[in-house]
């Protein structure tokens, strides 16, 4: 299970749902709703982090709470 905070919203600019996981750099997805901007997202998650795998890149552990933002 992929236990990363996900942040979605909608983007104007876009003109759709974007969904960013802060906790791993670049790692973001979109979709025409919230909910498949979400399961886009942890298609991206699994992604990313078999990606810093394969490379030897550091994972950071999941915080387990809600991030701060300024």
């Amino acid at each position: 299970m992929l236990k990363y905070e996900v942040i979605s919203y909608w983007s104007s600019d876009d003109g759709a749902f974007i969904a960013e996981v802060p906790e791993l750099p670049g790692c973001a997805a979109h979709g025409d709703t919230p909910e498949a901007a979400l399961s886009e997202a942890q298609h991206t998650m699994r992604l990313w982090l078999e990606t810093a795998e394969e490379f030897g890149d550091p994972i950071p552990e999941p915080k387990g709470c809600r991030l701060m933002l300024a």
